[in-house]
């Protein structure tokens, strides 16, 4: 079986499956924040939301800057783009398939319909 392996794909599919780390940057795509704000939010130790901007900084979803003792979060630069791609690949692939189930399932019932009147008569 061949391997997909895409580092930066895995990173942001990694960053983006829990739940916290995606209220993160909801909450980043309005406003910067602090490690201490965004852990305040999510009922959360420092330590725990440290590990969550960590994982997302990785990805290159968020960027920080420590200015004194304050670091602040921000959405990153990346767009997504290629993860974007990805997904609509295989959206096509999926849709492609349930079209060609669609007609499969009509071709059956206008069969059935068909059958149907010849057994009346």
């Amino acid at each position: 079986m061949v391997q997909y392996t895409n580092a930066s794909l895995d990173a942001s599919f990694a960053a983006l499956s829990d739940v916290t780390r995606r209220g993160v940057l909801e909450q980043l795509g309005s406003a910067e924040a602090s490690i201490t704000d965004l852990a305040a939010k999510f009922n959360m130790s420092l330590t725990g939301m440290k590990k969550h901007v960590g994982v997302l900084e990785h990805a290159g979803l968020v960027t920080t800057e420590k200015i004194g003792r304050v670091r602040t979060c921000k959405i990153g630069p990346r767009r997504l783009e290629e993860e974007m791609a990805w997904i609509d690949k295989y959206r096509q692939l999926w849709a492609a398939r349930f079209d060609e189930l669609d007609k499969v399932v009509e071709d059956m019932k206008r069969k059935e319909k068909v059958n149907g009147r010849k057994k009346r008569k």
